[in-house]
Order: structure tokens, then C-alpha cells, then sequence
């Protein structure tokens, strides 16, 4: 896949290895459990970059995100120098952000069942697209109304180093590597830890190109 959304969807070539691994009390690494999903997924997902392309949004502190950002569902994240927020428009086009497709939600719905969160309604889809030397500092998911629900998180292309830490920005993270069709769930007594992703490094993904797509759930009103 060359450029932004180029071709996001060929048959996957990569397959990962399935299971279940435990990185906290309340959270977990789903090995390839988005792969059985992706051809479902990603002609809706590029539907939904149509409507709503990436843009690069500047935080509070004035400081353009490397990350570039989309949303789909009843709510999208957004930043400006106003602060951190939901909104139910899309700022650029002041539009209802695109409805969440089937595909995205029930793989989400399904993967926080299988982490043992099995009421998991998400109204919010972050959709985050990293390139080579994109990253994500560490971070809190915490504009959401309750900590109730869990965060459903799905990696697509290139490889990355998750970044797991505590309630605390200071504490120890661990430095997990995620892959094309991962999923990490985490909620409960996990559901405010500190996370973060590395720079990516340079690759060619054979499906998604030289880029990580990652989509967050979250219930968000």
C-alpha cells in the first residue's frame, strides 16, 4: 500500500500465531485475533478515511501529533489548543463523524468478550495512522465519562512496540510488541494505566504499506 489509504486491502500474507498472553491483572495481548476479520474490515475502514481522511491535530501545548487522526462512531476524539475532547462532529467538515460499521464494532465487541468483558458498547473508533518515526507518548484514556468499559486497541501493518505502563506516568512500562491483526484489551482495575507507542520503524507491510493503522475503541459518552 503506497500513500495514506492506497490499496488497503489485499489478502493478507502475514499470519500471526493465536493466543491469549496477560500484561496486566485486567489486560491482555489477543495474537491474530483481527485477522479472520480483515476482509470485512478494511473495505469499511476505507469508507470511513473517504468521509473522514487522517489529519495531523495540535495538542493543547501548541505541539503538532505525529500520529495522523480519524474517527469513526456517535463520538470522535479531537485536540486543539481548547484541550482534549469528544465531539460528535468532525471539526474539519463539521459533519457527523461516519457511523461506526458493523465489521469494526462486533470485532470489537468480540475481542472484549474474550477478554472477559462481555457488556463492551463502543460509541468511539479512533483511527490513528503512524508512519516510520510516528509515535505516541505516554498518556491516560481519560476524557471518556465513566472507566467502566474497557479499551479495545487493534493494530494493522507495520509492527510496533506498545508502551504498558502504570497509574503513574513515572512507573515502569513494559515495552510489548504488537503485529498485523493483534488486539490488546485492557479495563477494570488497568483501565487508566499510562500507555504509549515507540517510533515505528521503517517496513513494508505486504497489505497496509509503510504504515501502522491502529483503531481504539472506547465508550466515550
Amino acid at each position: 500500500m503506497s500513500g495514506p489509504t492506497a490499496d488497503l486491502f489485499a489478502d493478507d500474507a502475514l499470519q500471526q500465531p493465536a493466543g491469549r498472553e496477560q500484561i496486566g491483572e485486567e489486560s491482555y495481548v489477543l495474537r491474530g485475533y483481527a485477522l479472520p476479520w480483515i476482509e470485512r474490515l478494511l473495505p469499511e475502514l476505507r469508507r470511513v478515511l473517504a468521509q473522514s481522511p487522517f489529519r495531523q491535530m495540535v495538542t493543547p501545548g501548541g505541539f503538532t501529533m505525529s500520529a495522523a487522526l480519524s474517527s469513526c462512531g456517535e463520538l470522535g476524539w479531537t485536540t486543539d489548543p481548547r484541550g482534549y475532547r469528544y465531539s460528535p462532529l468532525d471539526p474539519r467538515s463539521q459533519q457527523p463523524w461516519p457511523v461506526m460499521p458493523d465489521a469494526l464494532r462486533q470485532l470489537a465487541e468480540a475481542a472484549a468478550t474474550e477478554a472477559g468483558f462481555s457488556d463492551f458498547l463502543p460509541d468511539a473508533c479512533l483511527i490513528n495512522r503512524y508512519v516510520p518515526g510516528a509515535k505516541m507518548s505516554l498518556h491516560q484514556d481519560k476524557n471518556e465519562r465513566s472507566y467502566s468499559a474497557p479499551v479495545v486497541s487493534v493494530s494493522l501493518g507495520l509492527p510496533a512496540i506498545f508502551l504498558f505502563g502504570g497509574h503513574e506516568r513515572s512507573d515502569k512500562t513494559q515495552k510489548v510488541s504488537l503485529f498485523h491483526g493483534d488486539v490488546v484489551v485492557w479495563g477494570g482495575v488497568d483501565r487508566l494505566r499510562f500507555h504509549g507507542v515507540m517510533p515505528i520503524k521503517a517496513g513494508e507491510h505486504p497489505v497496509m504499506g509503510a504504515q501502522r493503522i491502529n483503531l481504539t475503541f472506547r465508550t466515550a459518552g
